[in-house]
């Protein structure tokens, strides 16, 4: 049985949805899971997606990103299929992982996607100590001791920590950090 998963990020993204959606239909997926999400966050459909598959199956998504967050992300869903006797195939790639040919491809893609990834980041870091070197890069701003003291008094009166971050004008990790700091 091929089963679809479609995802895109935010509600907005209507004409994307409906055209992943098409597209599995087209390709013959019997069993559709659909959600609109971020992909950082939960996402209930895919496990479901995930669970249901039985062997024999194919998994089948219209691109990569809709499927994974990073290449680890992606190495550990297609473990989870391959322990399952389940195929993953992504139709703009070409790729199906039900063939030998299918799993080579998706291992070198792999390799080059964290090639990539670790290339960006140590440009990254160069770029960071010659802005450094020149002046121009100072980090992050430390917050205010008396930021500190208000994130420590709302959240002794009992306020949750995203309410804080809120009045304080900070990101919750910074509320976080703070509390840490305290303990």
């Amino acid at each position: 049985m091929n089963i679809g998963y479609a995802r895109t990020s935010t509600l907005d993204q209507t004409a994307g949805f409906e055209a992943q959606i098409e597209a599995l239909r087209a390709v013959g997926c019997e069993r559709l899971f659909q959600e609109q999400v971020s992909s950082i966050a939960d996402r209930p459909e895919l496990e479901e997606a995930l669970e249901f598959a039985r062997a024999g199956d194919t998994i089948v998504v219209t691109k990569l990103d809709r499927l994974a967050r990073h290449v680890r992300h992606l190495g550990e869903i297609v473990d989870r299929l391959a322990a399952k006797g389940v195929a993953l195939r992504i139709l703009d790639l070409g790729l199906d992982t039900g063939t030998a040919s299918g799993k080579l491809m998706l291992n070198v893609m792999g390799a080059v996607a964290q090639f990539e990834r670790e290339m960006m980041l140590e440009r990254q870091r160069e770029g960071i100590a010659k802005a450094r070197t020149d002046g121009k890069y100072k980090g992050r701003q430390p917050i205010a001791d008396e930021k500190r003291a208000e994130i420590r008094r709302l959240v002794a009166m009992g306020l949750p920590k995203a309410r804080v971050a809120r009045e304080v004008g900070v990101g919750t990790r910074t509320v976080f950090r703070v509390l840490s700091e305290a303990a």
